[in-house]
């Protein structure tokens, strides 16, 4: 068994664009679904330890909260946060949330996905 998340998007050259450099995550296999109409793409950890993302194309842009977002478990969320920025993404607060013994900060990705990046204090 594995798991591998869907994110639906609009526009998915910006948005693979976008994935794949803020996971350091490669485009998999441009043929792995039979599609009349290329609907998907995959991004794959070159590491293999990491879940596959699928890029979905929707036609409906983002219209209200989702109960499901990514957490990013990073070094240095501040850095990373800084990152994603220059790449598109829009910072939700403007202070890291520190809770339950760790540190985030929430985002959106350039089509309002959010996302975190988490630290975690190790004892």
């Amino acid at each position: 068994m594995h798991i591998e998340l869907t994110l639906d998007v609009n526009d998915p050259a910006r948005m693979i664009a976008f994935w794949s450099q803020v996971l350091g995550y490669v485009v998999e296999d441009e043929g792995r679904f039979d599609e009349p109409e290329r609907l998907y793409w995959s991004l794959a950890d070159p590491t293999g330890r990491g879940p596959r993302l699928v890029i979905q194309r929707v036609p409906e842009p983002m219209t209200a909260k989702t109960r499901v977002h990514i957490d990013v478990h990073v070094p240095d969320i501040a850095a990373e946060a800084a990152r994603a920025v220059s790449l598109g993404a829009v910072r939700v607060d403007d202070e890291p949330i520190q809770e339950v013994g760790a540190s985030w900060v929430r985002l959106t990705d350039p089509e309002g996905n959010p996302f975190c990046f988490v630290e975690e204090r190790r004892p």
